[in-house]
């Protein structure tokens, strides 16, 4: 089974997914929890079975198709981590829809097992082609969720959602079809500068200075939409606003992180000279975002909308750690990406729980809420802190490791991104002050219930897991530390000089480099 336990992975919820659109409304949400449970058993064992510091690449399976395209699946410690997130995630979605979906429910259910096979499958592909299938077809589920079962203006939301970031893609397409062609591999480790057999002969693909910028932009193009950043970031928060529950959760949980991934699986890897050389842009738009994005969630009146934004501000600190050419950043950025998955995802079903009860989002309309629902008011509290990055919580060791990166590429970086994290506490302690405390002018909310049995079986596993992150971070760096060691072999020649190389000829010696052993 451990062969191809990736495939099963892959297959079973598109499977599931074609049987629950079969099925009564009721059969159709045990089917899904079934599957989504199934699943997150297998991403245990994936887990349990990874060999940490062994190859690089691991449950490889490969059978030729047809021409060049392969289904050629494989993943390294990076991927194991978002797919463990993945499977994760995904059962709490199908319980956070248990009640708040009654139309269509087959359907619904069919949506987001069909989506959780395509989360898998980006994280999972080998094969350049295979990969941009799943991750463009990974809109499709979404598009719907969003346009069938969204709110009041979801039509636009959704189609906003879709053009955006098909556009995006487009450009990435083209130059995938450039980079084949002149490989003659769709080999993803190949492309990434990994000997490989070509007719016989073995090659090693290097792709000219000159040529790198303009894949690196296309790519760009896409990845920068899917984070997203700013200033492509505004399909976000009505996506956000307008999707339910559930759609939130995935959207921020798992599908911002497909950006990032990008940028650690491609743009890094395969065009280390022009990052080197753009790395300006993902700085400057990144300090924008993390300080703009963060001013607008102040403002905010709308508690998904806020909490929307602050998304944006958490993913620019994901693209300044994996540009800062250092293992502090590119690790900081990975475990922001893990820890913004868990805790903007629950800070979603937050805002759930309490929209099930009042069906409304606007912040003025709730109030003193820690004296009728104080067991919600706890779990909202320590997410809002694990938001804020609390040492102790996930997000703290992310945020602080991309800083140190940061700081060692440019301290001005380091500094906005500062800012950020500083603003990140204003928006959302005013957020926790004005929902939990005070007094409520509403008798309604006064007079909601608390977590009820089904809210507590989703809250509480994310809150264990965001303290099991913040107080023993080992565990999810481990697998990926020799990745992000092969990476940084990759990239660190043609690395930018930090403005911290500026001592020299003052006393202070910098430390000599670590010799390369084993570089190839």
């Amino acid at each position: 089974m451990m062969a191809h336990i990736l495939s099963i992975m892959i297959g079973l919820p598109i499977a599931a997914a074609l049987i629950s659109l079969f099925v009564s409304a009721n059969a159709a949400r045990w089917t899904a929890l079934a599957t989504t449970l199934t699943l997150f058993v297998l991403g245990i064992v994936l887990w349990l079975n990874y060999d940490i510091g062994g190859a690089q690449w691991q449950f490889v399976e490969k059978a030729e198709v047809f021409g060049r395209f392969s289904w050629a699946l494989g993943i390294d410690g990076i991927a194991l981590m978002l797919i463990v997130l993945s499977v994760f995630l995904m059962p709490i979605c199908i319980l956070a829809s248990w009640e708040a979906i009654e139309k269509r429910v087959p359907e619904y259910m069919a949506a987001f097992l069909l989506m959780e096979a395509l989360m898998i499958g980006v994280f999972a592909a080998q094969d350049l082609f295979l990969f941009y299938i799943f991750f463009e077809a990974g809109l499709i589920p979404m598009y719907l969720i969003i346009g069938i079962w969204g709110g009041a203006e979801r039509i636009y939301a959704s189609y906003k959602f879709f053009l955006y970031t098909l556009l995006g893609s487009v450009l990435m397409l083209i130059a995938m079809l450039w980079m084949v062609g002149q490989s003659g591999t769709t080999y993803i480790p190949a492309l990434m500068g990994e000997p490989y057999l070509d007719q016989g002969m073995i090659k090693v693909f290097v792709i000219p200075p000159e040529v790198q910028t303009w894949l690196w932009l296309a790519f760009f193009a896409s990845f920068a939409v899917k984070m997203p950043m700013w200033p492509v970031h505004t399909w976000l928060p009505d996506a956000h606003v307008q999707a339910p529950t559930a759609g939130s959760v995935i959207l921020a949980g798992v599908l911002l992180k497909m950006g990032g991934y990008g940028f650690v699986r491609f743009s890094l890897p395969m065009f280390p000279d022009a990052s080197a050389q753009l790395v300006w842009i993902v700085f400057g738009l990144s300090m924008v975002a993390v300080v703009y994005t963060s001013l607008v969630a102040l403002v905010q009146n709308d508690m998904k909308k806020l909490i929307a934004y602050s998304s944006v501000a958490h993913m620019a600190f994901v693209t300044i750690g994996l540009f800062t050419f250092n293992r502090q950043g590119i690790e900081g950025a990975l475990m922001v990406m893990l820890a913004h998955g868990l805790v903007s995802g629950a800070l979603f079903l937050c805002v759930g729980v309490i929209y099930d009860r009042l069906h409304t989002r606007e912040i003025s309309r709730y109030g003193g809420l820690s004296n009728n629902m104080p067991y919600y008011a706890l779990f909202f509290m320590l997410f809002t802190m694990a938001s804020v990055g609390l040492p102790g919580t996930a997000n703290f060791v992310g945020e602080f490791l991309a800083l140190v990166g940061a700081y060692k590429a440019n301290s001005w970086v380091a500094a906005v991104a500062t800012i950020g994290i500083i603003l990140g506490a204003a928006y959302m302690l005013y957020l926790y002050r004005r929902v939990a405390f005070g007094t409520s002018d509403n008798a309604d909310a006064a007079a909601m219930p608390d977590l009820n049995a089904r809210e507590w079986i989703m809250l509480a596993p994310i809150a264990a897991a965001t303290l099991w992150m913040g107080v023993y971070p080992e565990s999810f760096l481990a697998p990926m530390r020799k990745d992000v060691g092969t990476l940084l072999q990759r990239i660190t020649p043609g690395a930018p000089a930090g403005d911290a190389q500026l001592t020299k000829g003052k006393g202070i010696t910098p430390a000599k480099p670590k010799s390369h052993e084993g570089h190839h």
